[in-house]
C-alpha cells in the first residue's frame, strides 16, 4: 500500500479556511465525470488517470493540497508529486465525503 507518513492529513475545516484565506491551492484528482456531478469550489481539476506532476500549476506561494472522493487518490497524487521532487505533501483527509459531512459547500461541476 502507500506510505501515508509522507503525506500530511488536513481536515476539511482547515482546508476550507486555508482556501478562504488564500493560503491553499486545492488540486482535485477525481475523474471528470465525478467533478461534473459535484465539485469543490475553486479547485483545479487534474484527474489522477492522466496525472502529471510536471503539469501542476505554479502555486504562487500557496500550499498545494490534493483532494479526491475519499482520500485515497489524493494520497497517491501527493506521493507521485513528491517522487518528482515537488514539495507537495498535503491532502484533504476523507476527501469529498468528509467535506460534505463537515457541511462545507460544493457546486455542480
Amino acid at each position: 500500500m502507500f506510505n501515508r507518513k509522507q503525506v500530511q492529513n488536513l481536515m476539511p475545516a482547515e482546508v476550507a479556511q486555508g482556501l478562504t484565506e488564500g493560503r491553499y491551492l486545492l488540486i482535485d484528482v477525481r475523474e471528470l465525470n465525478e467533478v461534473a456531478a459535484e465539485a469543490y469550489p475553486d479547485a483545479v481539476v487534474m484527474p489522477l488517470s492522466a496525472f502529471d506532476p510536471e503539469a501542476l500549476p505554479d502555486p504562487q506561494g500557496k500550499t498545494v493540497v490534493f483532494a479526491c472522493r475519499s482520500g485515497n487518490r489524493s494520497v497517491r497524487a501527493s506521493l507521485a508529486a513528491q517522487a518528482c521532487g515537488k514539495p507537495y505533501n498535503a491532502h484533504l483527509a476523507g476527501g469529498m465525503l468528509a467535506w460534505k459531512a463537515a457541511g462545507l459547500p460544493s457546486k455542480a461541476g
